[in-house]
């Protein structure tokens, strides 16, 4: 499993995009995350979520389809079904990882498991790259707590989980299944016991990661507090073993919650949807207020239009130019943080594009 990337980028294996961008190029995205809903089975205490309500439309099939076949033809490389609404409460999920993955698309979904039907396992699992159960607690009593769902969902999921990779083994099975945990320093107490059940389901990975929130603190992360939890955290990576990785996303939940760039470069290799159909730069800006960073919606309008027209690189230009600061104008360590920091060092002279000297990595297109 050491070459899985859990904590960094991998835009070294992009070059020619990356190039274009440095020429000026518009060029497509090469990883999507996107949601087929905002809707969610769960209402978990961290949830980044409850701050991104914008104005939901009803993403349908033809919507969806019309969004994956946009996605190919323009050159998008991969897309994962991680957002702001859990994607198994869309009765067209199996139906889009299917077709996503018939365009030639890596295709790859995140999801807390509940609503996940084990009877399609079967369908989706050869079709897909990763699949990835959120879950921050080993512990029926705390998961009901955290993930604030009856507690009868934690059986359900840890049997699903068993199923998954029960599949892949029998099947000989490409795609990594693995766990990720949100981590707030209150959940300390399920650090250890996530990564023993980890290693006991049979899964490739357990990821633990920092909780992000936005710029005004609503979720009250304390950052000063990851600190204190060094220890527990070097303990549950003892645990890796084989073909099992324990790790923790230590760049980020180390760092204080603070960025060392002002400009957001990443989002045109890395862009975000909201499962409500909204097309924004990322994640942290899907909320109305700050629709000034919107650039539709592909309920309304085909992605492939979006991404021709002037709004989409208008909006990009934007968050590129000295008119927005990252550090102040949006949440702490988003998704497209480790390809932001390196495309800030790269535009300074930091560090070179040079022709990676080792092998590809895992999940390659999923940068």
């Amino acid at each position: 499993m050491e070459k899985i990337v859990l904590d960094g980028h991998k835009l070294a294996w992009h070059r020619d995009r990356v190039e274009a961008w440095l020429n000026g190029e518009r060029i497509a995205p090469i990883t999507i995350d996107c949601a087929l809903t905002r809707a969610c089975s769960y209402r978990c205490v961290y949830c980044y979520g409850m701050l991104q309500a914008n104005d939901v439309k009803r993403m349908t099939r033809d919507v969806i389809f019309r969004f994956l076949d946009d996605a190919a033809e323009i050159g998008v490389k991969a897309i994962s079904f991680v957002s702001d609404g859990e994607s198994t409460c869309s009765p067209h999920l199996y139906d889009a990882i299917l077709r996503g993955k018939a365009n030639g698309i890596d295709m790859a979904l995140g999801t807390n498991g509940y609503l996940l039907e084990d009877e399609r396992l079967e369908d989706i699992l050869p079709a897909l790259t990763y699949l990835r159960f959120n879950i921050s607690a080993a512990d029926p009593r705390r998961y009901e707590e955290i993930h604030v769902c009856p507690r009868e969902c934690y059986f359900k999921v840890i049997n699903t989980i068993r199923e998954s990779v029960r599949i892949k083994k029998e099947k000989g099975l490409d795609v990594t299944i693995g766990l990720q945990m949100v981590l707030l320093p209150e959940f300390v107490d399920q650090v250890v016991p996530l990564a023993r059940l980890g290693k006991e389901l049979g899964v490739d990975y357990l990821v633990i990661k920092h909780c992000s929130d936005d710029e005004f603190g609503s979720l009250g992360v304390d950052y000063s507090r990851y600190h204190d939890l060094v220890d527990i955290l070097k303990e549950a990576e003892t645990y890796s073993e084989g073909e099992y990785l324990v790790k923790a996303k230590w760049s980020k939940i180390l760092s204080g919650g603070r960025r060392r760039y002002t400009r957001c470069y990443g989002p045109p290799f890395i862009m975000q949807f909201s499962g409500s159909g909204l097309v924004a730069p990322c994640g942290m800006l899907f909320n109305e207020r700050y629709k000034r960073y919107h650039i539709g919606n592909i309920v309304d309008t085909s992605f492939k239009d979006l991404w021709k027209g002037e709004r989409y690189w208008e909006v990009l230009n934007l968050i590129a130019s000295d008119r927005f600061d990252a550090r102040s104008m949006c949440g702490s360590l988003c998704l497209q943080h480790k390809v932001n920091e390196f495309l800030w060092d790269l535009k300074h002279g930091n560090v070179t594009l040079e022709e990676p000297k080792t092998p590809p990595p895992m999940h390659i297109n999923f940068i």
